[in-house]
This record gives C-alpha cells, structure tokens and sequence, in this order.
C-alpha cells in the first residue's frame, strides 16, 4: 500500500466515495483486507450489494485487489489516508466535495452519537480523555493552511499501530479524530454587518 496520499480533485472520483455503504467499505478495508463476503458480514449489506460498490471502488482507484488467499479475493485500500480538495477552477468538484462532504459528516457524527450513548458504560478515564473540542479565531490564509497541516499530522505518530499489532502498547483501544478547520462564514457576515 503507497503511504503517500495526494490531494483528490476529480469529481467522478470523488463522487465515487459519495455513498453510504462506500463510506463504510473504506472504513471496514482500513481494518485491512477483506473480501465482500466479509464486508457483508461487517455491514449486514448482501454480498452482491458489497461486491458492486467493492467493484465501483475500485474503479475510481480507491481500492484494489489483494494477494489471494486461496479461492477468497479480498480488497485493500490503495493509500492508507483520503485528501479530498475541490479544485477551484472546476464548479463541477466544487459540488462533488460539498455533496462528498456532507456525507461524510453525518457518518462521523454518528460515530460521535455513539460513542456518546455508550459514554455511560464506559470507564470513566476514557470518557475524561475524550473531547469534543471547539476553537475560534481570526487567522490568515497561510495560518488557516498551517493549522489544517498541523491538525492532519497530529495522529501521524500512531500510524503505524494501525497494521501492526505489536506496536500498540498494552491497554489502547481505537480511536477516531474528528477534526475540520475552516471559515465562519457566519461570524464573518456577522463582522461586515458592524458586529464583531
């Protein structure tokens, strides 16, 4: 698997990942490879529902085949993380990252419902080592385009005890980082109104 992830901006490839089961097929395939009957049994989808979208994957260069494990044909991710940036220039990849986009998110809250509803039967030093985190301030473009960097190599140095077991130190469990880094438009409109 190429480690090395290069930004996304065609919006057939990016409408590709623009779907629920898809979503959830490159989160099963970070596991590492697996087969479309094991992503039917992950996903409670049908085999054939898996294999088509496994397939569509594929197409738009996501996913690939794996080494064979005698008649099974599992998938592996091609790179190990997605970048998905519009390309300024194309209105069209624009909209496929807005629609992308807003999938994505409803995807990642749930995680965060969930993780919330069974907050209570958790061990309380998980729960207080957990955030849900916001910030605002005032920054320009260069700083706005550190921040986002900073915030995506902050998990770098776990990456890998993702394929490695024995690199995971006794007691850690998996953990997701949700973060987006962006304008508030809303704050902003706010400030050329008179507000501040």
């Amino acid at each position: 698997m190429d480690e090395r992830v290069a930004p996304t901006t065609d919006p057939q490839r990016i409408r590709a990942v623009t779907h629920p089961l898809r979503l959830e097929l490159l989160e099963l395939l970070d596991d590492g490879p697996a087969t479309a009957t094991e992503c039917a049994a992950s996903s409670g989808e049908s085999v054939a529902s898996c294999s088509f979208h496994l397939r569509m994957l594929a197409k738009y260069g996501w996913i690939e085949a794996a080494e064979r494990r005698g008649r099974e044909k599992p998938w592996q991710l091609v790179t190990a993380g997605r970048d998905i940036r519009p390309d300024g220039d194309d209105p069209d990849s624009m909209r496929a990252v807005a629609s992308m986009a807003a999938l994505w998110l409803e995807h990642e809250t749930e995680h965060v419902r969930q993780w919330l509803a069974d907050a209570p039967r958790e061990p309380i030093e998980w729960v207080q080592a957990s955030t849900l985190y916001e910030s605002k301030a005032w920054a320009t473009v260069e700083e706005v385009a550190e921040l986002s960097a900073a915030v995506q190599r902050l998990t770098d140095r776990f990456d890998e005890r993702g394929d490695d077991p024995s690199k995971r130190p006794l007691g850690a469990r998996p953990v997701r980082v949700f973060a987006a880094v962006h304008i508030d438009l809303a704050k902003e409109r706010r400030a050329s109104e008179g507000g501040r």
